[in-house]
Protein backbone atom coordinates (compact mmCIF):
# COMPACT_ATOMS: atom_id res chain seq x y z
CA UNK A 1 0.00 0.00 0.00
CA UNK A 2 1.24 3.50 -0.83
CA UNK A 3 2.47 5.33 2.28
CA UNK A 4 1.34 8.72 0.94
CA UNK A 5 -2.26 7.51 0.68
CA UNK A 6 -2.12 6.10 4.19
CA UNK A 7 -0.62 9.32 5.58
CA UNK A 8 -3.24 11.41 3.81
CA UNK A 9 -6.08 9.22 5.12
CA UNK A 10 -4.77 9.30 8.69
CA UNK A 11 -4.14 13.05 8.58
CA UNK A 12 -7.63 13.87 7.37
CA UNK A 13 -9.36 11.41 9.72
CA UNK A 14 -7.21 11.73 12.86
CA UNK A 15 -10.01 13.45 14.79
CA UNK A 16 -12.15 10.33 14.51
CA UNK A 17 -9.67 8.12 16.40
CA UNK A 18 -7.76 8.17 19.66
CA UNK A 19 -4.07 9.06 19.25
CA UNK A 20 -3.04 5.63 20.55
CA UNK A 21 -5.05 3.93 17.78
CA UNK A 22 -3.37 5.76 14.90
CA UNK A 23 -0.19 3.58 14.81
CA UNK A 24 -2.30 0.42 14.92
CA UNK A 25 -4.43 1.61 12.03
CA UNK A 26 -1.30 2.63 10.09
CA UNK A 27 0.22 -0.83 10.56
CA UNK A 28 -2.96 -2.58 9.43
CA UNK A 29 -3.35 -0.29 6.42
CA UNK A 30 0.24 -0.91 5.30
CA UNK A 31 -0.45 -4.63 5.11
CA UNK A 32 -3.87 -4.19 3.46
CA UNK A 33 -4.59 -4.43 -0.24
CA UNK A 34 -6.16 -1.74 -2.44
CA UNK A 35 -9.77 -3.00 -2.17
CA UNK A 36 -9.57 -3.09 1.62
CA UNK A 37 -8.22 0.45 1.62
CA UNK A 38 -11.13 1.57 -0.56
CA UNK A 39 -13.53 -0.07 1.89
CA UNK A 40 -11.90 1.79 4.77
CA UNK A 41 -12.14 5.07 2.89
CA UNK A 42 -15.84 4.58 2.20
CA UNK A 43 -16.59 3.68 5.82
CA UNK A 44 -18.92 6.10 7.61
CA UNK A 45 -17.22 7.46 10.74
CA UNK A 46 -19.02 9.39 13.45
CA UNK A 47 -17.70 12.82 14.42
CA UNK A 48 -17.01 13.02 18.19
CA UNK A 49 -17.71 16.76 18.28
CA UNK A 50 -21.13 16.36 16.67
CA UNK A 51 -22.03 13.57 19.09
CA UNK A 52 -20.94 15.74 22.02
CA UNK A 53 -23.22 18.55 20.87
CA UNK A 54 -26.09 16.10 20.41
CA UNK A 55 -25.37 14.65 23.85
CA UNK A 56 -25.58 18.09 25.43
CA UNK A 57 -28.79 19.01 23.61
CA UNK A 58 -30.65 15.68 23.40
CA UNK A 59 -28.70 13.39 25.73
CA UNK A 60 -31.51 12.94 28.22
CA UNK A 61 -33.58 11.37 25.42
CA UNK A 62 -30.80 8.93 24.53
CA UNK A 63 -30.28 10.23 20.99
CA UNK A 64 -26.50 10.15 21.41
CA UNK A 65 -26.54 6.48 22.36
CA UNK A 66 -28.88 5.59 19.51
CA UNK A 67 -26.48 7.27 17.07
CA UNK A 68 -23.59 5.22 18.45
CA UNK A 69 -25.57 2.03 18.01
CA UNK A 70 -25.96 1.42 21.73
CA UNK A 71 -29.70 0.75 21.57
CA UNK A 72 -30.06 -0.68 25.09
CA UNK A 73 -28.58 2.38 26.81
CA UNK A 74 -30.52 4.63 24.44
CA UNK A 75 -33.81 3.05 25.47
CA UNK A 76 -32.82 3.24 29.16
CA UNK A 77 -31.98 6.93 28.86
CA UNK A 78 -35.17 7.58 26.91
CA UNK A 79 -37.45 5.90 29.45
CA UNK A 80 -35.75 7.36 32.53
CA UNK A 81 -34.76 10.75 31.08
CA UNK A 82 -31.10 9.89 31.40
CA UNK A 83 -31.60 8.20 34.79
CA UNK A 84 -32.76 11.54 36.16
CA UNK A 85 -29.88 13.32 34.48
CA UNK A 86 -27.04 11.29 35.97
CA UNK A 87 -26.23 9.26 32.83
CA UNK A 88 -26.65 12.36 30.73
CA UNK A 89 -23.97 14.22 32.69
CA UNK A 90 -21.66 11.19 32.61
CA UNK A 91 -22.08 10.96 28.84
CA UNK A 92 -21.09 14.59 28.40
CA UNK A 93 -17.62 13.62 29.58
CA UNK A 94 -17.35 10.18 27.96
CA UNK A 95 -19.21 10.38 24.64
CA UNK A 96 -16.21 11.61 22.62
CA UNK A 97 -14.04 8.72 23.78
CA UNK A 98 -16.83 6.21 23.13
CA UNK A 99 -17.29 7.62 19.64
CA UNK A 100 -13.59 7.28 18.85
CA UNK A 101 -13.56 3.72 20.20
CA UNK A 102 -16.62 2.90 18.09
CA UNK A 103 -14.90 4.32 14.98
CA UNK A 104 -11.79 2.24 15.71
CA UNK A 105 -13.92 -0.89 16.13
CA UNK A 106 -15.62 -0.20 12.80
CA UNK A 107 -12.29 0.20 11.00
CA UNK A 108 -10.85 -2.87 12.72
CA UNK A 109 -13.72 -5.01 11.48
CA UNK A 110 -12.92 -3.99 7.90
CA UNK A 111 -9.19 -4.52 8.29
Amino acid sequence: MDKQKIDLYLTTNAKYFEPSAIPIIRQKLESADETTFLSVQSCDLKDPTVLLIISVLLGSLGVDRFMLGDIGMGILKLLTLGCCGILTIIDWFTISKKTKQNNFATISMIL
